[in-house]
């Protein structure tokens, strides 16, 4: 996908599947295709945010590969934690505060997304571009700790 060179392309990394992104493996089964793959597709390319809403700085971005497509759940989640990068269909997402969600969940950022205390409030604007990139637990848990983070179960 080509981008404007005035467009932002922010970084964000992912710790994806386990806990921290438990329909990883629906994801994978759903396109007959492996974690791993899913994975590489998700982070092979750059994606346009769409749209910031839905919950406070949630940014809806796409188009994901067809092997990473997947349709929503039938019956959203009560709680689904800040940070949760998920797959809705043609998009990917992620949910910026701790908020009811039906995207399948892939994996989550140690990005704090949405804090009243920044101008904008939130990480992502519509019409920046975002790359995800893999990490794994232990950077996961380093970055929380340096950002101060509180993680709620």
């Amino acid at each position: 996908m080509e981008t404007q060179a005035s467009a932002p392309i922010k970084e964000v990394p992912v710790l994806y599947g386990g806990e921290y992104g438990p329909d990883l493996s629906f994801v994978a089964a759903h396109n007959q295709t492996s974690e791993e793959e899913v994975i590489r597709l998700h982070t092979g390319q750059t994606y346009l945010v769409y749209v910031v809403g839905f919950s406070p700085g949630f940014a809806a971005m796409g188009v994901v590969p067809p092997k990473v497509q997947a349709p929503r759940l039938a019956s959203p989640r009560t709680k689904v934690p800040a940070g949760s990068v998920g797959i809705g269909g043609l998009q990917t997402g992620i949910y910026a505060v701790e908020s009811p969600g039906g995207w399948r969940l892939i994996g989550r950022t140690p990005l704090n997304l949405f804090d009243l205390q920044k101008n904008p409030p939130s990480f992502f604007q519509a019409g920046d571009y975002a790359r995800f990139y893999a990490i794994d637990e232990k950077e996961y848990k380093k970055r929380i700790q340096e950002s101060g983070i509180r993680i709620q179960d």
